[in-house]
């Protein structure tokens, strides 16, 4: 475990864990501290090779979404990460193929030729050949996209604060918090 500064972020705690006996490999990801308090929206315009090289902290509270392929990627999926666009890229399609259960011989046949088409899709983002926009979402606002031009505005990325829904709130476990004079009954 190191507890690592982030330019531009914050503190952060990133764990791997790597077993010499089976190779087992893993990373790990967790802010260094607590809920922000907005959520982030966070836009990349995948454009090029540079904007593969991004460096990416995917907080464990954030979605994942390329609206150019329908595909979303829910929180829970990828876990807390520090990759780059491309590393992520790459977690997500990996994590759909790992899923592939549902390409078993009982597979519908139009069902598995989409999925065919999606990854060759995928592939291409993968490759540069299809421009895509990488969105993340996260309630928690604990997510964080490198800037190409810091500190000036980056034309490839948009980033958004919000404030949090009842529902997001709740999911975090923010609406039975009490703040303010908890010491009374």
């Amino acid at each position: 475990m190191k507890l690592t500064d982030i330019p531009f972020f914050k503190q952060v705690v990133i764990m791997a864990t790597n077993c010499d006996i089976c190779g087992y490999r893993t990373n790990e990801v967790k802010t260094g501290g607590g809920i922000e308090p907005k959520g982030l929206h966070i836009e990349i315009n995948v454009t090029g090779i540079d904007d593969f090289s991004r460096d990416v902290l995917k907080s464990e509270t954030c979605s994942l979404l390329i609206p150019e392929l329908d595909l979303e990627v829910g929180p829970a999926a990828l876990g807390g990460r520090f990759s780059t666009v491309e590393g992520i890229l790459t977690a997500m399609r990996d994590q759909i193929i790992s899923g592939g259960g549902m390409f078993g011989d009982s597979a519908d046949a139009h069902l598995k030729e989409r999925f065919q088409m999606f990854f060759k899709d995928m592939d291409k983002v993968i490759r540069g050949e299809k421009h895509v926009t990488l969105v993340l979402d996260d309630p928690a606002g604990n997510s964080y996209v490198q800037s190409l031009t810091p500190p000036t505005p980056d034309d490839g990325l948009k980033i958004t604060h919000y404030e949090r829904t009842f529902d997001q709130n709740e999911e975090l476990g923010l609406n039975d918090i009490k703040v303010e004079n908890y010491e009374e009954s």
